[in-house]
């Protein structure tokens, strides 16, 4: 059995996705981000960052592990299944897999904070955000034209990692028009019963969806400017 703390974020859905995907038993432990809960010591102890998702492995002697990528990674290789075999299969994966933690991740997330978040609008800033942000999905829209899923011919944790947070380009500003291979990549994804369920754990976040009404995106903006904070 697998305890998984999370948040309705890119980040947590990437851990819960991927657990449905492969159809492991776990539990779910919901983070209060709002209330600070990820900086209690307790689950430092977890997370020494302070940060969601993180997992416990309790068939393997309590074994934590923090950070969504490495989370992805362990969950893989653990069942032997949505990464590839072969070394250059694997290695696609992983490239692709880091591709969204220090780019896509990263540059939409900043792109968020100043699109959304911040209560002054700086121009320049959100334009440097959203620019790579969109830059980076070009990446993505050259990939995904020579091949139908990110490190091959298998859906592996390298889409699930970046559909996470590509799917959520509106909430960040950022256009996928012209895109025809993202766009049909986000479509397979979003199509598949398992990134369904995951996207429901804990909780789903309408805000973040294409069209989010009003209230629920002023809700979701004013939560996110407490933690900025935290």
């Amino acid at each position: 059995m697998i305890t998984l703390y999370t948040a309705a974020t890119p980040n947590g859905w990437k851990a819960s996705v991927t657990l449905e995907e492969l159809g492991l038993p776990y539990r779910v432990r919901p983070i209060d981000l709002g209330a600070g809960e990820q900086k209690q010591e307790w689950y430092r102890e977890i997370c020494p960052n302070g940060r969601i998702p993180a997992i416990v492995d309790h068939d393997e002697g309590d074994l934590a592990v923090f950070e969504s990528g490495a989370i992805l990674l362990y969950l893989a290789e653990k069942t032997g299944r949505l990464i590839p075999r072969d070394l250059a299969g694997r290695s696609r994966a992983i490239q692709w897999l880091m591709f969204q933690m220090g780019g896509v991740g990263p540059m939409m997330g900043q792109a968020n904070v100043f699109f959304r978040y911040f209560p002054e609008k700086i121009q320049a800033a959100i334009d440097r955000y959203q620019h790579e942000s969109r830059r980076l999905f070009e990446v993505l829209e050259g990939r995904l034209g020579r091949s139908e899923w990110l490190a091959g011919d298998e859906l592996s944790i390298a889409d699930i990692a970046n559909w996470c947070w590509v799917r959520i380009h509106g909430w960040s500003g950022v256009s996928t028009e012209g895109l025809s291979h993202l766009e049909a990549w986000i479509a397979r994804l979003e199509a598949r019963p398992a990134c369904q369920r995951g996207l429901q754990v804990p909780q789903r976040l309408g805000a973040l969806e294409a069209e989010p009404d009003r209230d629920q995106a002023q809700a979701t903006t004013e939560a996110a400017r407490k933690m900025l904070q935290r």
